[in-house]
């Protein structure tokens, strides 16, 4: 049974000395809006959960390189492959409906049922094969409650794996950043007329709940060392119905959190928050 009421929730948690999301478009210093404000991508916190997912079990389609399990060179080779995906048939418009196959595909990933995916791949002859698949579960991205302040450090670092030893490796020059201190909160919402269409259910659903609260464990990176980035507090709210009793943005205009990390709640009839505590 797919998801029976709407939710939405909140995520706040604190960045101290690490780059949460760097812009490789300039010299990977962590993402800022234009005012200042610090940003990490919600392509970003998508990927921290599908890590999470994938560590707990889960079937995910797009997986990152350094976790991949299955040995997969490719998304179209982890699509079509036999053992790990549908099979090549599967996406031959020919014999397989595109409903079908992205039925099949909702069923195999779980990524796929709860974010949505786009199969596009080349026919045999010159159909080409395009699936769009919409998901229930949308995630903003999360933006610093104050402008955030970034540290630049330059490191030297050894480029040269080649020689004999007998000589000491050419050293270049390079720049780190980090955020110094920062508290950012994202946004995100389950909708269940979509979740019809793709079977996300209501265990998909407590999955997701499960792992926010854990979003950067495992996640540790020289950019992100162990301990920088921590989840404070899950705000999940659950309503009552398919179609909600509040539109997702006046839910989300009722969390007011300030530059330490001290929120507070106003109170919406009906619909009371569950308070999860961060990992």
């Amino acid at each position: 049974m797919s998801l029976q009421n709407k939710i939405d929730f909140a995520i706040i948690f604190s960045v101290k000395n690490a780059n949460p999301n760097g812009d490789p478009l300039n010299g990977n210093r962590p993402r800022q809006d234009y005012d200042g404000f610090g940003e990490i991508t919600d392509v970003c916190l998508k990927r921290k959960i599908r890590d999470r997912l994938q560590s707990d079990g889960q079937s995910i389609f797009v997986q990152s390189d350094e976790k991949k399990t299955d040995g997969m060179t490719s998304l179209q080779n982890r699509a079509y492959s036999e053992e790990f995906g549908l099979g090549k048939e599967v996406f031959n418009a020919k014999k397989t409906a595109p409903d079908e196959t992205a039925r099949l595909a909702c069923v195999k990933w779980f990524d796929v049922r709860a974010f949505g995916q786009l199969f596009a791949y080349k026919g045999e002859a010159k159909d080409g094969v395009s699936v769009p698949i919409r998901g229930p579960v949308t995630i903003q991205s999360a933006f610093s409650i104050e402008p955030v302040s970034i540290t630049s450090t330059q490191i030297t670092k050894s480029v040269s794996g080649e020689g004999d030893g007998t000589k000491r490796a050419s050293d270049t020059m390079g720049m780190k950043h980090r955020v110094d201190s920062a508290i950012y909160v994202a946004f995100g919402a389950m909708t269940p007329q979509l979740a019809e269409r793709t079977g996300f259910s209501d265990e998909d659903a407590q999955a997701i709940k499960d792992v926010l609260p854990r979003l950067f464990e495992g996640d540790a990176s020289s950019a992100r060392p162990e301990g920088t980035m921590a989840v404070e507090k899950v705000i999940w709210w659950q309503h009552n119905s398919k179609s909600g009793q509040y539109s997702s943005a006046k839910v989300h205009r009722t969390l007011k959190v300030d530059a330490g990390g001290a929120y507070e709640l106003e109170s919406l009839d009906n619909l009371v928050p569950e308070e999860i505590n961060g990992f």
